[in-house]
């Protein structure tokens, strides 16, 4: 067996992986992808634990003015695109926030929550209210002290990437993580409309076309098909589990995992994690859960020994606690069907009559 490798378990910082030397399957062929579409707004929809985190610090640290991208992409397959790096990398600012902590068994907790984390997004671009207004120096104030009114935090995102446009006379990139998770809580405990009128604002007034966006890239598990979310948006695509296109950049193709099993000296394992593992297709891609995997690989290292029973049975849990309602939906038009995944030559499905 090789040397064991330094496995990225439960790391979705880009800037992080690559600086402490863990392993990493080269997914930036996406970038150059994603700059040759054509769009303002992408939502990318997939499962949890498919690196859509990762993706979104990927992009952030490429695109954002005062990243490290020439050391951290060195070798990778987008530092080879010189034109392409001269043009994008590093020479945009980049609002980046996660809305997965934005939950609460009521509404004030939830709105708590959101007032926290558009408390940080605003102080992590600070620069770009050094000079301020009294007025914008009082909504600054409120905003970073949690005591941001309703309608605040419905401006908040618009007016802070206007105050970076006016900074960095750049056009600014936005990256939504986990979008949907404040109104998948509040459907739960019964605030969603009012947090959908909040969230929708929220997108509505950053996102619709104006001067000051040059596009936005938002991920979550699921397309909130109740109302749109993203009313003014020009130019909005979707891309879900059916479609082809960037299907194998969310989780492990079968290639990728062929690499790091032969990287980790466990090649000879590749039909039994086959067995297991290997119950996903995104459009026509064969894909594999990279949380699964890598949590595979790191007990096979340590107990080649081992059985994969135990880590099949976790899987088929995670998959249950997913629920997300993309899969298999043409198929079972009067079940709501949430998720499924392949045990051998068994497929199990999980829907609605389960719960």
């Amino acid at each position: 067996m090789c040397a064991a490798l330094r496995l990225p378990i439960g790391i979705d910082s880009f800037e992080k992986i690559r600086s402490n030397g863990s392993y990493y399957i080269d997914k930036t062929r996406f970038i150059e992808e994603l700059l040759n579409d054509s769009f303002e707004v992408m939502l990318f929809t997939r499962p949890r634990r498919f690196g859509k985190t990762l993706m979104l610090r990927t992009l952030e640290s490429f695109f954002g003015i005062g990243k490290e991208g020439r050391q951290l992409f060195e070798g990778l397959y987008i530092s080879e695109k010189t034109e392409l790096c001269d043009e994008w990398m590093n020479n945009y600012p980049v609002i980046s926030v996660s809305f997965k902590d934005i939950e609460g068994s009521c509404f004030d907790d939830a709105y708590g929550m959101l007032c926290s984390v558009t408390a940080r997004m605003y102080m992590k671009h600070s620069e770009a209210f050094e000079s301020l207004s009294v007025n914008e120096r009082d909504y600054y104030g409120r905003i970073v002290s949690e005591k941001a009114s309703e309608r605040d935090i419905k401006n908040s995102l618009y007016v802070l990437s206007s105050a970076l446009y006016r900074y960095y006379g750049k056009r600014v990139i936005v990256l939504i993580d986990e979008y949907d998770v404040p109104l998948a809580k509040a459907d739960e405990n019964g605030y969603y409309d009012r947090m959908l009128g909040i969230v929708r604002s929220i997108f509505s007034q950053a996102l619709k076309g104006h001067d000051t966006l040059m596009f936005a890239v938002v991920t979550g598990c699921l397309r909130v098909a109740r109302e749109s979310i993203f009313t003014g948006a020009n130019n909005f695509k979707t891309n879900t589990v059916y479609d082809d296109k960037y299907s194998g950049y969310f989780g492990f193709t079968r290639e990728e995992v062929g690499k790091l099993l032969a990287d980790a000296g466990l090649y000879r394992e590749q039909e039994r994690i086959k067995q297991w593992y290997d119950g996903y297709r995104f459009g026509n891609t064969e894909i594999y859960c990279p949380w699964d995997v890598i949590n595979c690989v790191g007990d096979l290292s340590e107990d080649p020994s081992r059985e994969l029973h135990a880590e099949a049975e976790a899987a088929l849990e995670q998959i249950s606690a997913r629920k997300y309602t993309e899969g298999f939906k043409r198929l079972y038009r009067n079940i709501l069907v949430y998720g499924a995944a392949f045990c051998g030559k068994e497929c199990l499905f999980l829907t609605d009559r389960d719960r």
